[in-house]
């Protein structure tokens, strides 16, 4: 087992011991929260992970999933990820073998299921069974010895955040949040600490992605730091968190786009900011126009990135959408784009330094590439943006080609070509390292928000 750098080492424990720390600023995830995720990442660092069992959502659980190791305090987590395209979730293994020693990542288990809770607006049971269904799941893998003390939490990410006020409200004062899935949770044996439901700022995204990639790569200690941005396009929401290394771009950034933080002996003031309403699908209807018409039932929307002849619904966010392809006007990449670009021109901020920056994009970045072929869908891969594009042009050029796919694949193509050019002002030879996992972990914000539960809870020794 490799053990951490000594200056890491010592950071860590001035991390542990610190009385009292100040907050993010602009609702930016609090320092003690980043700490106790470093403290988790460490254990990645220094541990032969246990490899990751998968399987895909078929009601049958394998028994003694997770691995334990009998001579050592062994513990474990589970946080449900509430996106807005699906329900996840996350079943961590730790190890502490001595209290002096810091607890280690031993494995993870992973799964989801389809939609997310944002769907089941107006029948929310149906949702907080897909939450149960998930939990018997947690049963097989966490040892019935472990149940009692094995906290189990949801945190809801932007699809419900992008649902009216009203539909919010109802969920989260008197619905499916608060109520029928902390009961799922209440029937079960597990242990439901105080607050376990809830929605969760979009600034934690970002940056817990960019700590988790930053440090799963070495790049947080040592001498030659050579950080790499983050991009993450979920349905609902897009987050973009990179180290700007010049003056200019901080004195260029809107203040809420900063947040500063202290790890490794080192200080960081990052740049980060998450765009609701900007994710894939919710352009998707703000390209279609639906967001202008407040989705009147059985009106058709259509759109040059749709084929000519399609016409079809579209569930998302509870609500139903009629949509077809423009069968008598023009098709294709160009009509395609000057409709998506509306989207994003003007309404992000764009720091230049990014033009010079590489970057990890996660999500529907590495899906519609895989989708496509320009990234292999296990390993991922590296494109330029001006890949994007490339394709884009390809498949809306040829929509007849692609009528096994997904008939948004046009539009979504388009979709984060425009984003990335025209939103976030990259360049065509900007670098993306696309992928789901570093170092064998999902990159999600799940497991420092695992970690911070048992700390809190004082479950680790």
């Amino acid at each position: 087992m490799t053990p951490l750098p000594s200056g890491a080492t010592a950071a860590l424990g001035m991390l542990i011991h610190t009385p009292a720390v100040p907050r993010f600023p602009c609702r930016m995830a609090p320092i003690w929260l980043i700490g106790f995720l470093v403290l988790a990442l460490s254990s990645i660092y220094c541990t032969v992970l246990h490899p990751k069992q998968e399987m895909w959502f078929q009601g049958l659980f394998p028994s003694n999933m997770c691995p334990a190791n009998a001579s050592a305090y062994t513990f474990y987590g589970i946080m449900f990820d509430a996106g807005s395209t699906g329900t996840r979730i996350h079943i961590y293994t730790f190890v502490q073998k001595n209290p002096e020693q810091l607890p280690e990542l031993e494995g993870e288990i992973f799964e989801s299921v389809k939609p997310g809770l944002s769907a089941y607006a107006s029948e929310p049971k149906k949702g907080a069974e897909t939450v149960r269904i998930l939990l018997e799941m947690a049963k097989e893998a966490v040892p019935p010895s472990h149940w009692k003390k094995t906290p189990v939490v949801l945190k809801a990410t932007a699809g419900l955040r992008l649902l009216s006020e009203q539909k919010a409200q109802a969920l989260l004062l008197q619905g499916m949040i608060p109520r029928i899935v902390r009961e799922v949770f209440e029937k079960s044996p597990f242990l439901v600490p105080d607050n376990s439901v809830g929605i969760m700022d979009g600034c934690y995204e970002g940056i817990l992605a960019w700590i988790t990639v930053n440090f799963l790569t070495g790049q947080l200690y040592g001498q030659n730091q050579q950080t790499v941005g983050t991009l993450d396009l979920g349905g609902a929401s897009t987050q973009i968190t990179f180290l700007p290394r010049f003056e200019e771009t901080l004195e260029q950034t809107p203040v809420d786009f900063l947040s500063s933080f202290e790890m490794f002996n080192s200080t960081y003031k990052l740049y980060t900011h998450s765009y609701l309403g900007f994710g894939l699908k919710a352009a998707r209807l703000a390209t279609l126009g639906a967001l202008e018409i407040k989705a009147v039932d059985g009106q058709m929307l259509r759109s040059s990135c749709l084929p000519k002849q399609l016409e079809a619904e579209w569930h998302f966010g509870g609500v139903k959408y009629q949509y077809g392809g423009n069968r008598e006007g023009e098709t294709g990449f160009e009509p395609c784009y000057a409709e998506v670009v509306k989207v994003v021109q003007g309404k992000l901020h764009q720091p230049d330094e990014i033009r010079r920056s590489s970057f990890y994009a996660f999500s529907y970045y590495y899906d519609r590439a895989a989708d496509t072929n320009m990234i292999d869908y296990e390993k991922g891969g590296v494109l330029e943006v001006r890949d994007f594009e490339r394709k884009a042009k390809e498949v809306c050029d040829n929509m007849d080609m692609y009528t096994s796919a997904s008939p948004f694949l046009c539009m979504d193509l388009t979709y984060i070509t425009a984003l990335l050019k025209e939103g976030f002002g990259f360049g065509d030879n900007t670098l993306l390292q696309l992928t789901k996992k570093v170092n064998n972990i999902e990159t999600s914000w799940a497991l420092g928000a695992t970690f911070h539960l048992l700390q809190s809870l004082g479950l680790t020794h």
